[in-house]
């Protein structure tokens, strides 16, 4: 394995109003870059719209479909990243819509890429979102990393600065997923060049 940075893209998918979600990502980040071996760019989709009306062609036909202009700078660091880390919390069971949409409007900017996932909700811990992701990552040719990170009744977790109040496992759990990725994502960067089964 190389010892190169990657570029590591943490998107935080969820965009409701009052959303626990920054307090989330500001942690992972912190762990992603005291990991030491990942540019990391974190990705708001509160911060781009995301039409739910997909255009008639799937971009697994047509990559290069017409997007949304707002949509630019969002697919271009899509583009850009290595790895990718998902945090997403439960909604009735299931993953954001906007988060969805966010997958749906993409496809080779996911491809042969390893994607990573830290949940966060009531009981599950986004658990019940994770294996819903996982399943369409996978359609995308994406690589889900076994490990993940999870904190269920995550508003008992964290206290009212944001800061863990027992960081001890989540911190290793991060740093388990972490090492999955720059393993993966090493291997795959290297294999992109060769891919013999991109979009049509």
């Amino acid at each position: 394995m190389s010892s190169q940075t990657l570029k590591l893209a943490v998107i935080l998918g969820s965009v409701r109003e009052g959303r626990f979600g920054p307090t989330v990502a500001n942690w992972f980040v912190e762990q992603a870059e005291a990991h030491g071996r990942f540019a990391v760019d974190l990705i708001d989709l509160a911060d781009t719209p995301l039409p739910l009306a997909l255009p008639p062609m799937p971009p697994a036909m047509e990559p290069n479909l017409p997007r949304p202009a707002e949509m630019a700078d969002l697919t271009a660091r899509l583009a850009a990243a290595d790895a990718f880390v998902v945090l997403t919390p439960d909604y009735n069971r299931a993953y954001p819509a906007a988060l969805k949409a966010a997958i749906d409007w993409h496809y080779l900017e996911w491809q042969t890429k390893p994607v990573g996932f830290v949940g966060y909700s009531g009981a599950s811990g986004g658990l019940l979102a994770i294996e819903g992701l996982r399943q369409v990552f996978n359609e995308l040719q994406a690589h889900t990393v076994r490990d993940y990170v999870s904190f269920p009744r995550y508003y008992e977790l964290f206290g009212p600065d944001g800061t863990l109040k027992d960081p001890e496992g989540p911190n290793a759990a991060a740093k388990a997923m972490l090492d999955q990725l720059l393993w993966w994502g090493s291997v795959l960067h290297d294999a992109r060049r060769d891919r013999p089964f991109a979009a049509a």
